[in-house]
């Protein structure tokens, strides 16, 4: 009988993934960012025929898609080698040259906002204003701008434009867990939150008709949910009561007159409809885990894009109730039974708090009995069933994986989210080195076969646990990690500043602490063999973070291996460097087992 070899590494990373994608007016043209050619770039299919054909040739992320309102071109924001400074492009509807719309290379241009008849463009930019960010109005026809919005006391963002264009919406991000939304009209600011001394969040907000904000928030909750601003009468009023949700987004079904919720409560995503005529709350099912993004087109059609643990990212369109797939992403020559879905795990920390984590468990016939703790980065993120290339090769490798959901996670409560806000190197901390002695003790761990991996806060997380808790682990693995809070605070892009102090730390004030949760203070401690990986242009933790843990250690006479990508930032946004990395991760471990 003909037998066939096991898939090799790159058969994991020949995924096919979608970063964003619009639709047009006329539903008549798709259009979507992925990376089929080893690079990402914008290709389309002509509903309803599936057959993808390219747009763009120029191998860059695309980070926002936007048709304009008449479909006569589709803008397409850019940025270069992942140094996240996104500009907006036009492109005609058959693809060619990208035509410059808002192109400033030393600044960054994002969140895009048509008027109704598509003349003018609104958007947030950091030109003139790198700390708090400025709103802008550009006519495309007469190409004169106009800042409408000056941002003061925090970054500045803009989150929709009324239908007459004399009033829009922006966020103020005073912290990941304080952000305050403002209805701005003729030069005034108005809260749409009452006032309050207590920190809150508002995700997202919609102009709805002349009378009506619609807004996602959890305003003296622990959790989001749907709130109305009635324009008249200047009056929030919370709509939703629903407790066991954790409502994060919302888009506008205008021809239905409903609102689709995003509830992103774990590991998973529901997904739910609101008839704001009925006042009226259903679940919509879906075929995913994860909702990426969701479009409603003028006919009220629901497009989605979305992920599970065990499938990449795909696109699906709502029919008659029952949803059609447009894409149809896998992992080539791997069956679906060999691609791992995690079960979710939940211990009680050293402190009691509960700790929710996922685990994706090597099947028996290829375990090497060894297991990866994972922390996520963010660290006001988590990990969720979503799919990575990285956690299925090294699943079927014969690796397992331990991804905790340590405290400060996202999608646990505002409250939950808030524990590692100037505690970055304690509470989560001891939150994963439990978790490590939870899974020893029942079961799903040997105490001598441990590996450690993380990227961004995971490959801090990874720096300080080796640095602090050298005897758990085999060797360990940083990804673009934080090495020294101090010089990171320093070297954050400029719009993140006025955060820092409450996220991290003040360097003067929070001086001893910020010593202690440094992984450069542990040097010493440092002894297991490491693989440092850096993106040469990341914004977020330069590769001095990378550079200067690395020196160190070589000085010490430690075993570390140093891999930079000259093309890549905060990611992996090429193919071949997405393989040549974890092709490096592998040989690694195994060389460790």
């Amino acid at each position: 009988m003909l037998a066939f070899k096991k898939p090799e590494v790159e058969q994991f990373f020949k995924v096919f993934n979608i970063q964003d994608f619009t639709i047009s007016p006329d539903e008549k043209q798709l259009v979507y960012s992925t990376n089929l050619t080893g690079h990402y770039n914008l290709w389309a299919m002509d509903l309803p025929n599936n057959y993808p054909y390219p747009l763009t040739f120029n191998n860059q992320s695309c980070h926002e898609l936007k048709y304009e309102p008449n479909g006569a071109y589709i803008l397409a924001s850019f940025d270069q080698d992942g140094n996240e400074l996104t500009q907006f492009y036009a492109l005609p509807n058959q693809g060619g040259e990208l035509e410059e719309l808002r192109v400033d290379k030393e600044h960054r241009h994002m969140l895009p906002k048509f008027s109704k008849d598509g003349q003018r463009l609104y958007f947030t930019s950091s030109k003139n204003n790198q700390t708090y960010l400025n709103t802008y109005c550009y006519n495309i026809e007469t190409k004169e701008e106009t800042m409408i919005v000056e941002g003061t006391d925090a970054p500045n963002f803009l989150v929709d434009v009324a239908a007459d264009e004399k009033s829009l919406i922006i966020i103020k991000h005073f912290a990941n867990t304080y952000t305050l939304a403002y209805l701005v009209k003729d030069g005034k600011s108005v809260l749409l939150t009452p006032e309050t001394k207590k920190q809150h969040t508002v995700n997202s907000a919609i102009f709805t008709d002349p009378t009506s904000i619609y807004l996602v928030t959890d305003y003296e909750d622990d959790n989001g949910y749907l709130a109305r601003y009635n324009l008249e009468t200047q009056t929030f009023s919370r709509v939703t009561e629903e407790h066991d949700l954790h409502l994060t987004n919302m888009y506008f079904d205008k021809k239905g007159n409903q609102l689709y919720l995003v509830s992103s409560k774990g590991v998973e995503d529901t997904f739910y409809s609101y008839c704001l005529e009925k006042k009226e709350l259903h679940k919509v099912e879906t075929p995913v885990d994860i909702i990426d993004k969701v479009i409603i087109a003028e006919s009220g059609t629901v497009y989605v894009l979305g992920k599970t643990a065990s499938k990449p990212a795909n696109l699906y369109k709502q029919v008659d109730g029952s949803w059609e797939a447009l894409t149809n992403n896998r992992v080539p020559a791997v069956e679906d039974e060999n691609l791992s879905d995690p079960e979710v795990l939940t211990y009680p920390s050293f402190d009691g708090l509960e700790i929710e984590a996922l685990f994706f468990k090597a099947k028996e016939e290829v375990t090497n009995g060894h297991v990866i703790l994972w922390p996520h980065g963010g660290p006001q993120s988590s990990e969720r069933k979503f799919f990575r290339s990285y956690f299925q090769f090294l699943v079927n490798r014969g690796y397992s994986i331990f991804a905790p959901n340590f405290r400060g996670s996202s999608n646990y409560g505002l409250n939950y989210m808030k524990m590692v806000e100037g505690d970055w190197g304690h509470g989560p901390r001891l939150d994963n080195i439990t978790g490590l002695e939870w899974l020893i003790e029942n079961g799903y761990a040997d105490r001598d076969k441990i590996f450690l991996m993380g990227g961004s806060y995971g490959g801090y997380m990874a720096l300080l646990l080796h640095g602090r808790h050298p005897e758990y682990f085999k060797a360990v693995i940083d990804i673009f990690g934080v090495s020294n809070l101090f010089s990171f605070i320093e070297s954050v892009p400029e719009h993140w500043k006025p955060i820092m102090k409450q996220w991290v730390g003040d360097p003067v004030e929070d001086k001893d602490r910020l010593i202690v949760d440094s992984p450069t203070t542990y040097l010493d401690t440092m002894t297991k063999p490491m693989l440092i990986i850096q993106g040469a242009n990341d914004p977020r933790v330069v590769k001095q973070e990378s550079d200067q843990i690395v020196e160190a250690l070589k000085e010490k006479g430690r075993e570390v291996e140093y891999l930079v990508l000259d093309d890549e930032g905060h990611g992996f946004s090429k193919k071949e460097n997405e393989i040549k990395v974890f092709q490096a991760i592998l040989t690694f471990l195994d060389a460790r087992l």
